[in-house]
């Protein structure tokens, strides 16, 4: 077996065979400059367009990008199944849009950031930076972040962020707990880490607004609001604080 990469960076990819190729080229260009081994975990799951075909593409012609494929939809199910497929030391979860550019990656790493096992990318706060993000939907977002805030993550500006880094077995930890599938997976993975007592900082990121973005405002945040209300639901029940077991794939 090949020796244990430093860093995997894991793409969830639902539907993504236009924004996908540019941003594979991106990251892998951003690779080549480091010293360090990595590999790139892209995760396809339920889309109706040639996504898969597109990974399995960049993959035949890279070693460093391997693909995963689940017939069920849902952004944590792919998450959950990349960071547990992953091998690197730090794991760093990146929307397919790359909203962020992948050169700010180091910000999440050593020597840059130590003393952390969760690194969140926050589009608030001081050295953050928005572009092009229409208003409605930064306060629609906003709004979100307060009931966020008010039943689960107190403290916390920006869970909903694409950008996170984790610690390998941070990462193994926590996403063998995690339950949700949707859109709210964020959210409950930081809740169980506090719950663990596991250490959370926030990294200011210069964020792109992209007008294909895959959330519909208004139908997905009804529904991660059902999943916060599940999420207080199952940790009143204590099922938080029970073994991890592993994912159901």
């Amino acid at each position: 077996m090949a020796a244990e990469p430093y860093l995997s960076i894991v793409v969830p990819a639902y539907n993504e065979e236009h924004r996908l190729p540019h941003s594979l080229e991106q990251i892998r260009a951003f690779l080549d400059a480091q010293t360090y081994p990595a590999e790139v975990v892209v995760v396809e799951n339920g889309s109706t367009d040639a996504t898969w075909a597109v990974i399995q593409a960049f993959a035949a012609r890279d070693a460093r990008i391997r693909g995963l494929r689940s017939p069920r939809k849902g952004k944590g199910l792919a998450v959950r199944l990349g960071m547990l497929a992953a091998r690197g030391r730090y794991r760093f979860l990146a929307d397919a849009d790359l909203s962020m550019p992948i050169a700010e990656l180091p910000r999440f790493l050593p020597p840059r950031l130590t003393d952390f096992d969760i690194a969140i990318g926050t589009r608030e706060g001081p050295g953050a930076v928005r572009y092009h993000e229409p208003w409605h939907r930064h306060w629609m977002g906003r709004g979100f972040n307060l009931l966020v805030q008010a039943l689960a993550l107190p403290g916390i500006r920006d869970s909903q962020c694409g950008f996170k880094m984790f610690r390998g077995p941070v990462a193994e930890d926590l996403f063998r707990r995690a339950t949700l599938e949707g859109m709210a997976f964020d959210v409950e993975v930081l809740f169980i880490a506090r719950r663990l007592g596991y250490r959370i900082v926030e990294v200011p990121i210069p964020w792109y607004f992209d007008p294909d973005s895959r959330v519909h405002p208004v139908r997905d945040t009804l529904h991660m609001l059902r999943e916060l209300l599940t999420i207080r639901w199952r940790a009143w029940r204590g099922l938080y604080d029970r073994p991890a077991e592993g994912p159901q794939p």
